[in-house]
């Protein structure tokens, strides 16, 4: 079977207007595809060139496809079950800076460049001290978004028109503004001229956005059937859902330069995306990040089979309406009715989301979706919240990196797994121990923004949830929970 590429369908040639930071399967199953999409309708007219923000990634996959990939999107569309398949054809090229650093500071020439997008998890938009420019490349995002914003800069003397729409996709709250800071904090480290701030600041445009579609990613228990289908060999098919949205604050000038919603995308272009942000980041993101430790120490991998346990469920819809629809600011109904569409979502029969693919750095998924509203609940009535305060315990347990006899595929900053690994060691299954575990880990003011063993209770509670946990079990402290919530 051959294996995808332009020998064997037709690859459009387009002029390269966007610069992509990240080659992940959400970024290829959204921004990619629309794109694609408005390309197809003649509206856009323009490549990717897709820039790999870490050593380690998938530029190579994506250059031995010549920038092709299927798309499969399944779920209820219409209430009906539909299965849709579709090759992308917007990545132009890739560049992996860590090979070819020349090549990334020439893209910072061409002229035609319109648009930066990017999604380098919510652990990748941050500034660093120790990120000294030299000859070498920048360690951060940030970092090199600023030496080729630079570049850009330098190329075209100042020239106003040169500058670029920069609208990240990581799920932080004011992405944009941000990505912004950390650039102006990488000028002053620099020492660069006053007159790029200038320009950084007139010529270029960063927008806030906000993403939602839930993407499983590569369909790795069905990749053989799904080939045979296809009829050739695709190591980077993607599968999504339907449901998409996009909320980008930006105004008309930008929305006809990016036309997605003239063709029926549900691309929205506002004036202030908070509402859309807020729901969206701690009713859907937040349950995925709650319920993956819990799910996945029961033994389950997908949030399918997640959802369908009843227990889980059962937690899960406590939490929510209990805990998190309570400390958001906006209408109650509007807020229940979404939660009513997630939970759906959740269910599709054809998304095998797995649970380790959400884990990925779940201690900064934790802090920005999950910990606001632990935190609000507790300012608003004075008591922690249970389910959240449970979820955070089987973080924290998940960190232990077992899973009965088998061993977690953890997967997040060294730092912190080199960490949970030290104070793993001196736990000896008492309550002395548990306690000293959990008060050194929530005391990371650099992971959680804060010292949260400050918060009155919070230490004694999560370590006695996480010797239950270890005790008896997952299963039986979630029954412990919810046996709490029954008889209360």
């Amino acid at each position: 079977m051959e294996r995808l590429s332009k020998q064997i369908v037709d690859k459009n040639s387009y002029s390269e207007k966007v610069v992509q930071f990240g080659e992940g399967n959400f970024l290829r199953a959204f921004v990619d595809w629309q794109i694609d999409v408005m390309n197809k309708a003649d509206l856009f007219n323009g490549s990717i060139v897709v820039v790999q923000p870490i050593e380690h990634g998938l530029t190579e996959l994506l250059d031995q496809q010549d920038g092709l990939y299927t798309l499969i999107l399944e779920g209820i569309k219409e209430g009906k079950a539909v299965r849709e398949k579709e090759i992308i054809n917007s990545i132009s090229r890739t560049i992996n800076p860590y090979q070819d650093k020349e090549a990334f500071f020439a893209l910072a020439k061409q002229p035609e460049l319109a648009f930066v997008f990017s999604n380098t998890t919510e652990a990748g938009i941050v500034f660093e001290e120790t990120d000294i420019q030299t000859d070498r490349l920048p360690r951060t995002f940030p970092g090199k978004l600023t030496a080729f914003l630079y570049e850009r800069y330098l190329h075209f003397h100042a020239d106003m028109t040169k500058g670029l729409a920069i609208i990240p996709c990581e799920l932080i709250d004011r992405n944009g503004d941000q990505l912004k800071a950390c650039i102006e904090k990488y000028i002053d480290l620099w020492a660069l001229p006053a007159a790029f701030l200038d320009w950084l600041n007139h010529a270029n445009q960063f927008c806030c956005s906000l993403v939602d579609r839930i993407v499983p990613g590569y369909p790795r228990d069905q990749a053989t059937k799904i080939e045979h289908e296809l009829g050739y060999h695709d190591q980077l098919m993607v599968v999504a859902e339907h449901y998409h949205l996009w909320v980008i604050e930006g105004d008309a000038e930008l929305a006809a330069k990016f036309p997605a919603n003239q063709i029926g995308l549900n691309t929205l272009f506002v004036e202030d995306l908070a509402p859309y942000r807020t729901r969206k980041v701690h009713i859907l993101n937040g349950s995925h990040t709650a319920l993956t430790p819990i799910a996945y120490l029961m033994g389950l991998n997908t949030v399918e089979e997640a959802i369908k346990n009843e227990k889980i469920s059962q937690f899960l819809k406590q939490m929510i309406n209990e805990e998190v629809i309570p400390s958001l600011p906006y209408d109650q109904s509007d807020l229940k009715a979404y939660t009513e569409t997630v939970l759906e979502r959740f269910e599709n029969p054809y998304l095998k989301h797995q649970l380790m693919s959400i884990a990925l750095n779940s201690v900064s998924k934790f802090a920005t979706r999950d910990l606001p509203i632990l935190l609000r609940y507790y300012e608003k009535t004075g008591a922690l919240p249970e389910k959240l305060v449970f979820a955070l315990a089987a973080l924290l347990y998940f960190y232990d990196g077992k899973r009965g006899n088998e061993t977690i595929a953890l997967n997040d900053d060294p730092e912190i797994l080199e960490r949970f690994q030290k104070w793993w060691k001196t736990y000896d299954g008492s309550l002395e121990s548990a306690h000293y575990l959990v008060s050194h880990a929530l005391r990371k003011t650099k992971w959680w923004g804060q010292d949260l063993t400050k918060l009155e209770g919070l230490v004694k509670q999560v370590a006695e949830h996480l010797m239950r946990i270890d005790t008896n079990g997952i299963a039986l402290a979630l029954d412990h929970i919810l046996e709490v919530k029954d008889h209360a």
